[in-house]
């Protein structure tokens, strides 16, 4: 490590040493193995570095190009990507020209999603994933590129080169927060955390606010730790599903979706059960929370259905009623709201009257951040439940306006 990097870091971690670590994991549907903790969230898993700078993609001047980079040799990743058919160029990189086992790095701009941007766009996110691999001197192969704002804009990609050569000169180990800061949209917050159980570290930034649902939701994730994870792929699947494959805000699916996944194995312990599956589902929530306009979160349960599709299709029709989701914002417990949806998703079968007892939505009126409701059908066994925000006027202004 140089003097200069050592000094930095010093600094740094000086600074987020002053900033109490808050508990990340607020939500009372998240529960966390009993021995963890929460760091600073600012400092990386470690043997990871990350940094974010202004190219000038954001009129506002905020910090637009973000890198993450780990620094042992050997990596163990798993990267999921939106199924979206229109997916964005540096989602076509990913899938068709980077070894998902061993990903050392990631590059990101927001504000650009450099989708349905032809030819040039997949030529732009090459583009920005060799210059980051050339900075760090890594196989470009071994680094995703993630991208996201708005759609259709060619990307200067001269401006992102500039700052991906300016981010690569100033990551550290306590770069977390500006990282989570420059991939940041129309987030109201930063999504990040640091958390450790047992011997093993887990640190992780995401962002999203709109265009939320699965797969995956829109967002960008990334997370690292320093415990073994021989098999990436399946244990982000896992944690995935039960997480941001949960969750909506306007039922909108992303061209850009993308969630990673490294792990350096250095700790030599072995990640605690539930750990995974507790950060992605606070990070999931803090994205839902977080939806444009959004002023509380809902969580709907769906049971008693014929088979599980049945019960996924009721409770995201409910979930993404725009009348349900009123009704969350104005506390108003509307059960036919939440009936008429549900026979909306059933259209066709031959299903029984549903009335008051087989809905719970007197949550709804309390003055909680967090509200559940509940059906059930009596049709079978099947169940599942979908993380949800409420609709409100500021969802409307955003992205009545989002490009003007």
């Amino acid at each position: 490590m140089s003097a200069m990097r050592a000094s930095r870091d010093a600094a740094h971690g000086q600074e987020a040493a002053n900033a109490a670590a808050v508990d990340f994991f607020r939500s009372r549907w998240v529960a966390a193995p009993e021995a963890t903790q929460a760091g600073a969230p600012a400092e990386l898993a470690p043997g990871f570095r990350a940094g974010g700078v202004s190219c000038g993609l954001k009129p506002s001047g905020e910090t637009d190009v973000a890198v993450l980079a780990c620094d042992a040799e050997k990596v163990d990743s798993a990267l999921l990507l939106t199924r979206n058919a229109a997916a964005a160029a540096p989602v076509r990189v990913c899938r068709e020209d980077c070894d998902r086992g061993a990903i050392r790095a990631a590059v990101v701009n927001s504000g650009n999603a450099n989708a349905a941007t032809g030819e040039q766009g997949y030529r732009d996110a090459l583009a920005m994933r060799d210059a980051a691999a050339r900075e760090l001197e890594l196989d470009p192969r071994s680094v995703a590129v993630a991208e996201t704002g708005t759609i259709g804009v060619p990307l200067p990609i001269g401006q992102v080169e500039a700052g991906i050569a300016t981010a690569t000169g100033r990551l550290d180990r306590w770069g977390g927060m500006r990282f989570a800061e420059a991939i940041m949209t129309t987030d109201a917050t930063a999504k990040l955390c640091t958390v450790r159980c047992d011997g093993v570290t887990v640190s992780a930034q995401a962002k999203g606010a709109g265009m939320i649902e699965p797969d995956i939701a829109t967002m960008l994730c990334f997370v690292q730790t320093d415990a073994p994870v021989p098999d990436a792929d399946a244990a982000l699947r896992s944690a995935v599903a039960d997480s941001f494959e949960r969750i909506t805000v306007d039922g909108q699916m992303s061209t850009n979706d993308t969630v990673l996944l490294q792990a350096t194995g250095a700790s030599g312990k072995p990640l605690p059960e539930g750990l995974l599956d507790a950060v992605l589902l606070q990070l999931a929530l803090e994205v839902v929370a977080d939806g444009e306009g959004a002023t509380r979160v809902g969580r709907v349960e769906v049971t008693g259905a014929a088979d599980g599709d049945e019960a996924e299709r009721t409770a995201r029709a409910i979930a993404n009623s725009p009348l349900v989701k009123a009704a969350l914002h104005g506390r108003d417990p509307n059960w036919g709201r939440i009936v008429q949806a549900a026979g909306m998703a059933l259209a066709g079968t031959d299903l029984p009257e549903l009335g008051p007892e087989g809905v719970k939505a007197e949550e709804l009126a309390e003055d909680s951040a967090e509200a559940e409701i509940a059906l059930r059908l009596e049709r079978g066994d099947a169940a599942a439940h979908v993380y949800f925000s409420d609709l409100t006027a500021e969802y409307v202004r955003i992205n009545s306006e989002y490009t003007t």
